[in-house]
């Protein structure tokens, strides 16, 4: 159907959209079925009529130009674009700052915004993406609950907001971040979203960000002002570099699969359908893999350009250290690769993965879809390892359905592939033929992220006769097998403290995408009551980032020093990990049974976890018979000589 335009209108340029340059403002909009296009300015986001109106002329390739003359830093603008005699006007997609709820652009010379000491430090090294313990976090949880005494709640700047404490005196935001240790924040959308009314911003209003709506702009209801087209900008800024002085580097999750609007998006606006992939006898529909009623048909040349430029424009102009793909399947293998290509002239360290799956039925062949199956064929991404998460802790669906830490019987084998991170492995001969994953690195581990059950709750409604005591010790172990994977591990904002979303009536919610704050918050309190919880988690993360054995990054590597241990007590899974730049030796055993079992070290050994503590200084050391309690982690090891 756009033949015609791929072949003869693609256009190479880096230009699209308002190019400020002082003293003139050059504005280009690509739409090569248009018969006319103007740019109309306006001086507030809210007016009504345009003050302005600058008509622009076609030039190469289907691009429409226009030069205005004087300094228009701060002028909001907005496209005409005339297509069958109809004009409609909307805000530039390329736009890279907006009014109030997103509707029209603005004119921005984003330099002015940067921070003092922009881009002025040392991140700490990051050799391989196994080196990453990312965390989930959605910005508005982080900071609205009362219980993290924050002065700017549910806002980007919460993040810069150093000191603060709960109740009891414990380090909450982003000193808790630095306490915790993790090495990556994983921001939930942080591009302009749809469904949150900005011009209403004080009402609680609630939604995790997967609606897109401009995809190059922060999201206004994080900045403190959002009919200013700056302050997003300069806020968000802020966080990032706020994070970056604390050495923690930023992912965006993005959703460059789908637009929350279809017929009157701004792609549909200024090029109907040629944004979308379509199906049915006369490609009169519009294909709906991602569940949300449409989806971006990232293979076309100027779809595909748009996700590179905008992908490449958050690296350089934010700094951003990594992407979060939602539903990754969407996106054709050879764009994903292309923008791996950019990325990493950018910032070789960059981090990249996503969900390997779809939303539905997508009009996307099969073997052209970046997904876990075809692995292989995008290296340089990782995959959310569902595999992992079911096996841990039950399938993900049913909330009686359980795992390997609350109760499964006989999946010691799935244990032992996950744990490799679903690479093949020489004891695992199942793993040549059902491997996805060509290299750890490709392997994302984890057992809760926004969607569906927390683990806390997960637990609770897979054992809801066992005690506290033993669901607690459940979830050590749960997180002890994250951080003790080969693969990228990573967490969700505040299940280091037992985070659940509780209903009335008893129930917990599996979805809170629009839940309000007292579903979705960080209740900050919940550190201090569960405080071993947390202290557990910063030491299994402690002992991950000092040891390379557990950051392992090519199948060669794994298969030559992780070493399953057999002739092991039932339900109990151990394994040797060797080549370790500290330890000789670190053997790692599992035991989700509720009964001890006993255990021989062959030689003395030094104990770093078990299933109470956690860390990467000595607990004891045992030699000889050890006992190892049920619903226990133990990781000891043996210094060189």
């Amino acid at each position: 159907m756009f033949t015609e335009a791929e072949n003869r209108y693609y256009y190479d340029g880096d230009d699209l959209g308002a190019v400020y340059m002082g003293n003139k403002t050059v504005f280009k909009v690509w739409s090569p079925y248009a018969s006319a296009a103007s740019v109309l300015l306006y001086r507030r986001c809210r007016d009504e009529r345009p003050f302005r109106r600058l008509p622009m002329k076609k030039s190469r390739k289907g691009v429409w130009e226009k030069v205005a003359n004087g300094d228009m830093e701060g002028v909001y603008y907005t496209y005409e674009i005339v297509m069958d005699d109809v004009p409609v006007e909307t805000i530039d997609i390329y736009a890279k700052a907006a009014g109030v709820n997103g509707i029209m652009g603005m004119v921005i010379d984003t330099a002015r915004l940067n921070p003092k000491g922009w881009g002025d430090y040392r991140l700490p090294e990051m050799k391989s993406p196994t080196d990453a313990v990312v965390y989930e976090l959605h910005v508005r949880d982080f900071s609205i609950d009362e219980s993290g005494n924050f002065v700017y709640k549910g806002r980007f700047l919460a993040f810069t907001e150093k000191g603060l404490v709960n109740a009891a005196g414990d380090k909450v935001g982003i000193d808790h971040l630095k306490e915790l240790g993790v090495t990556h924040v994983q921001l939930q959308p942080v591009f302009d979203f749809q469904t949150v009314d900005e011009s209403d911003y004080h009402r609680p209003q609630f939604n995790w960000g997967y609606d897109p709506l401009n995809f190059n702009v922060p999201e206004g209801s994080y900045s403190t002002n959002p009919f200013s087209g700056h302050k997003r900008v300069e806020e968000f800024k802020k966080m990032v570099h706020a994070l970056h002085k604390a050495g923690i580097r930023v992912i965006m999750d993005v959703v460059y699969n789908h637009t929350y609007a279809t017929a009157d998006s701004p792609f549909n606006k200024t090029f109907p359908k040629y944004y979308y992939r379509l199906c049915g006898p006369n490609n009169e529909y519009f294909s709906n893999g991602s569940g949300c009623g449409n989806e971006i048909a990232t293979e076309r040349k100027m779809v595909r350009k748009f996700i590179i430029d905008s992908l490449c424009y958050w690296a350089k102009e934010y700094l951003i250290d990594g992407f979060r793909f939602d539903l990754m399947g969407l996106y054709d293998i050879e764009t994903l690769n292309l923008a791996e290509q950019k990325l990493k002239s950018i910032n070789p360290e960059i981090i990249l993965y996503g969900e390997g799956w779809t939303g539905g039925g997508s009009a996307l062949p099969d073997g052209m879809r970046a997904m876990k199956l075809n692995a292989r064929h995008t290296p340089g991404y990782g995959f959310f390892s569902d595999d992992f998460r079911d096996t841990v802790k039950g399938n993900n669906f049913e909330n009686s359905s359980k795992g390997y830490v609350n109760g499964a019987i006989g999946n010691e084998e799935y244990v032992k592939e996950v744990m490799c991170g679903r690479v093949p492995h020489p004891q695992l001969p199942n793993l040549d033929k059902y491997s996805w994953a060509v290299s750890p690195c490709q392997t994302v581990n984890y057992v809760e992220v926004h969607d569906n059950l927390t683990l806390w709750d997960k637990l609770c409604c897979t054992n809801p006769t066992d005690s506290t005591e033993v669901r607690c010790r459940m979830d050590k172990m749960a997180a002890a097998m994250v951080m003790l994977s080969q693969g990228i591990a990573l967490i969700q904002a505040g299940q280091e403290f037992l985070r659940s979303k509780p209903l009335p009536g008893g129930a917990f919610d599996h979805n809170s995408y629009c839940s309000p704050d007292v579903v979705n918050s960080l209740k900050w309190g919940r550190k201090s009551e569960f405080k071993h919880i947390f202290e557990y988690y910063k030491g299994l993360i402690e002992f991950r980032k000092a040891h390379s054995a557990l950051r392992m990054s090519t199948t060669e590597e794994v298969g030559r020093n992780m070493r399953y241990f057999d002739k092991l007590p039932q339900r109990v899974v151990g394994f040797g990990l060797y080549g370790d730049c500290d330890l000789e030796e670190i053997a790692v055993f599992f035991n989700p049974s509720p009964y001890g079992v006993k255990l021989f070290a062959f030689g003395e050994y030094d104990v770093y976890i078990d299933g109470d503590r956690a860390g990467n200084v000595p607990l004891y050391k045992v030699e000889g018979d050890y006992e190892l309690k049920g619903y226990s982690t133990l990781v000891m090891g043996k210094k060189k000589e």
